[in-house]
């Protein structure tokens, strides 16, 4: 099995006809044809499903499409990078933030602009596991800042940081003058809740699941920002990382801790494993560790 037949055989696949393959390899359709023969005898198996008019794959010719294709998309990767490095050296760095982490991450890049002042930051907002992942893999990010627990054995996430998961009652919400809450003081509140697939959300209903109340979800949103203003314009109540809600200062919603559920979430950066960090990214990496004092 050679490389470059993975390469063809992952651009017919991608391209759905063996003549739009060719022309985009610059190869003649007999070639293509040949080469991906080749490797079906290489791994003893039919690839491709030719009872069909249409280009379809085997079971087994799926599995090898999706490895082949990492395998190809990280020799390129590597090569571009070697060829960039070369003429210019490192020029940008692309980060998966999740919204409450931009309490911290200007302090971050102001200390990595010290050393690379040259360098182009790209700040992508990244909030599912799937997304995350996903990003990861395509290279569509270098790292990730994420609070999605990632059991992967592609992945490595390290721990940087834990916050608490606080309530905001709207301004004239008749529990505001109460130090704390309890989950049961909860259990008739219309509430403003972050969209399926984000951790936060498992968290939270998760919670409401243990003190035996089933939530009354009246909006699903995407933003941290978009909940707040829902709940200083009274129509519900939300719960939202401590660390977030406390950078408005001039905010009229009122902040209440809930003293009988451990509503806390991990922050963790992850990186994929056994893949070429560039020095830029493990400087990046570095700081966070130091301002976190976290140790991995």
């Amino acid at each position: 099995m050679e490389f470059n037949q993975l390469r063809y055989f992952t651009t017919l696949v991608e391209e759905g006809a063996y003549i739009k393959a060719a022309k985009r390899l610059h190869i003649a359709q007999p070639s293509l044809s040949a080469a991906v023969k080749k490797l079906e005898n290489a791994v003893g198996f039919s690839l491709l499903n030719r009872t069909t008019r249409h280009l379809r794959l085997t079971k087994e010719g799926d599995i090898l499409y999706q490895e082949a294709t990492r395998l190809v998309h990280h020799f390129d990767h590597v090569k571009q990078e070697m060829i960039r490095l070369k003429k210019e050296g490192p020029s940008e760095l692309t980060i998966g933030i999740i919204e409450s982490s931009m309490f911290w991450t200007p302090t971050i890049l102001k200390q990595f602009k010290e050393k690379y002042k040259n360098v182009r930051i790209q700040l992508t907002e990244i909030l599912s596991l799937q997304d995350v992942v996903a990003a990861l893999k395509n290279y569509n990010i270098h790292l990730a800042i994420t609070n999605q627990y990632m059991n992967s054995n592609e992945m490595n996430a390290f721990p940087i940081y834990e916050e608490q998961l606080v309530v905001l009652l709207p301004p004239d919400h008749p529990l505001q003058y109460e130090e704390t809450l309890q989950m049961d003081a909860l259990k008739d509140e219309e509430l403003i809740i972050c969209k399926e697939g984000l951790q936060s959300r498992t968290d939270i209903l998760t919670a409401y699941c243990k003190a035996g109340i089933k939530p009354n979800i009246q909006y699903e949103v995407e933003r941290f920002e978009t909940a707040c203003n829902m709940v200083e314009e009274n129509l519900g109540i939300t719960i939202l990382p401590e660390n977030y809600v406390k950078q408005y200062k001039n905010a009229t919603y009122h902040i209440k801790e809930i003293y009988d559920a451990d509503l806390r979430r991990t922050v963790y950066v992850a990186v994929m494993k056994d893949r070429y960090l560039p020095p830029l990214v493990k400087h990046f990496i570095a700081l966070i560790r130091n301002y976190f004092g976290a140790v991995y």
